[in-house]
């Protein structure tokens, strides 16, 4: 017999051999057990998870005298029949060759006749998308009255492209990428069967070079199968892919993220001269900036790549030379890069381009290359003094010593006296005529050679007393002035020195009082981190906390000398008594 295919020989038979998918296959078993069987159904979703595989053994199973758990039991008459290649009770057709209106209307004429040998026909359409309007159109009114006998299941990766006049009379299912850890079961059961050996690691690179498809990642396994007769390894998958060299992608993502532009550049023309295809040089990068975030982000990062230990050690080498700003940035250039390579006619100076604009970020006034030199700096602030090397990189530096105060010069010393032939000392003024008898004129030009002065030691410098601000006890205005001037020395104390400018004031029983006519104002005053700023103010010019106080009075005043006052003010140029 001719070889087959892994991803032929293990295709599911039955729904419990189905990987993942379980919320349509939940349904599908449940249509065959009570019968509700529709008659049209729409499988939507990527490639290699399982839509024609599902679509087989959905016709099979409603043909069959005894389903078991909702699958074929492929032993009764029906089974067996359908088994037969030349059975016509199910037909697979490839819209994508078979899209034109003739073949549609041949579909709508073949669907009247019964089935031969169970109790359903069924059409499957693989790639329904592809089909044109007309087709679409002489598609349409078969399924929306079909004979009781027929069944419908359309296939596509394209749902977008299908019209809503289909849609609306099927019953759509969407498949759903199977998780890595489900494909790399499947691919051990694989290797188990046909008795390969393998390494963890090689499964796991199989498997997320699949993509959450089992046939791309069965496609791969049988490559790699046949490359190696012995253990499948690690380094024989990534040959096989014809990625470039692990270490050597990662020499490449640390030069470009540190800034070392002229390093990085080498490095991809060595890719790009070994005769490495652009658009897989750039996934390997993106995979490798992608391997940089989860083993930053992620505290289980190593089980999560599942590579092996000197790669992950690299990974995470590298992921510590930069921030998420610059991974992010590097990462969507990249992207971008791949995104445009179908439209380039020059793929190698597109790639160049991006290289030179991840490793050169001073070189770009894109907001993500700001944000990277800010945190840049920021780092760098953080380390102490820094400097450029030639690499572009930003080094830290020793921070520098701290450089002590100069000390100031002491006080000037007056010269020692000096004496001269006669006892007198030149500093001393002379006899006066009383003591001498008679006058005499001293000439400083006449005065003697000194002979073997001697200095005085130099005193120390006496420091200046700390004086503390205090205020005479009854000045009521030097008092209020001399608190406000040490107010506004206090930190934070800005809203209060304003609304103290505005307060009056005044000596009583030997307590200074601020008096406010506003309850709004007393309030704030009255605020725990208002009124201790006062009281540190008062105690800062020597009044405690019981030599002073913040009272409310009325508009009016509430003292008998302010009631006077307002009198004398009132009735200016009246004679008056006050007793």
């Amino acid at each position: 017999m001719a070889y087959l295919a892994l991803y032929r020989a293990f295709r599911p038979s039955t729904l419990s051999d189905v990987v993942r998918q379980e919320h349509i296959v939940t349904v599908l078993k449940n249509q065959i057990e009570t019968g509700r069987i529709g008659h049209a159904y729409l499988f939507c979703g990527p490639r290699g998870t399982g839509k024609t595989s599902i679509a087989k053994i959905f016709a099979s199973a409603i043909n069959c005298e005894s389903p078991k758990d909702g699958s074929p039991c492929g032993k009764c008459a029906a089974c067996k029949a359908l088994a037969d290649p030349s059975n016509l009770d199910i037909s697979e057709i490839d819209a994508a060759s078979n899209n034109g209106v003739d073949e549609m209307r041949d579909l709508r004429e073949k669907v009247q006749y019964p089935p031969v040998g169970g109790r359903y026909k069924v059409y499957i359409i693989d790639e329904v998308h592809m089909l044109s309007t007309g087709a679409f159109n002489a598609l349409l009114k078969t399924l929306e009255e079909p004979p009781s006998h027929a069944v419908f299941i359309l296939a596509t990766t394209e749902s977008a492209k299908i019209p809503a006049t289909i849609l609306s009379r099927c019953m759509r299912f969407d498949f759903k990428l199977i998780p890595q850890a489900d494909l790399e079961n499947r691919l051990r059961f694989v290797f188990d069967k046909i008795g390969k050996k393998y390494e963890e690691e090689a499964i796991s690179a199989i498997a997320r070079a699949g993509a959450g498809s089992v046939r791309d990642m069965l496609s791969i396994a049988d490559t790699c199968v046949s490359y190696t007769s012995g253990k499948l390894t690690y380094a024989d998958v990534t040959t096989v892919l014809g990625g470039a060299d692990f270490s050597g992608v990662a020499e490449f993502c640390e030069a470009a993220l540190c800034g070392n532009a002229g390093k990085a550049f080498e490095r991809a023309e060595a890719f790009l001269s070994a005769g490495k295809s652009v658009g897989v040089l750039v996934k390997d990068i993106m995979n490798f900036f992608n391997s940089c975030a989860v083993a930053k982000i992620c505290r289980d990062g190593k089980n999560i790549l599942a590579l092996p230990d000197e790669s992950y050690a690299e990974v995470v080498r590298v992921a510590k030379c930069t921030d998420g700003h610059g991974l992010l940035r590097a990462t969507e250039i990249f992207a971008e890069v791949e995104q445009n390579l179908k439209y380039s006619a020059s793929p190698r100076v597109l790639f160049e381009t991006a290289v030179l604009k991840v490793s050169m970020p001073k070189a770009d006034y894109d907001i993500e290359a700001l944000l990277a030199r800010i945190s840049a700096l920021e780092e760098a602030v953080k380390n102490g003094v820094v400097v450029q090397n030639e690499g572009g990189r930003v080094a830290p530096t020793p921070p520098p010593v701290p450089v002590q105060p100069p000390v100031p010069p002491a006080p000037p010393v007056p010269p020692a006296p000096m004496e001269d032939d006669n006892g007198y000392s030149q500093m001393e003024a002379p006899p006066d005529e009383e003591e001498t008898g008679g006058s005499v004129y001293f000439d400083p030009a006449d005065a003697p050679t000194v002979k073997n002065p001697q200095p005085k030691p130099e005193p120390a410098p006496v420091p200046a007393p700390t004086v503390k601000p205090r205020v005479a006890t009854g000045d009521a205005k030097a008092t209020f002035g001399t608190f406000l001037r040490y107010l506004r020395k206090t930190g934070k104390s800005g809203v209060v020195f304003a609304i103290c400018m505005d307060l009056d004031y005044a000596y009583e029983d030997g307590v200074f009082t601020l008096y406010t006519d506003s309850d709004t104002i007393y309030r704030s005053l009255s605020k725990p981190e208002h009124y201790g700023l006062i009281r540190d103010s008062f105690a800062g010019i020597g009044i405690d906390e019981s030599g002073f106080a913040v009272k409310l009075r009325g508009k009016a005043g509430n003292t008998v000398n302010d009631d006077v006052e307002t009198i004398k003010e009132t009735f200016r140029g009246t004679k008056m008594d006050i007793k």
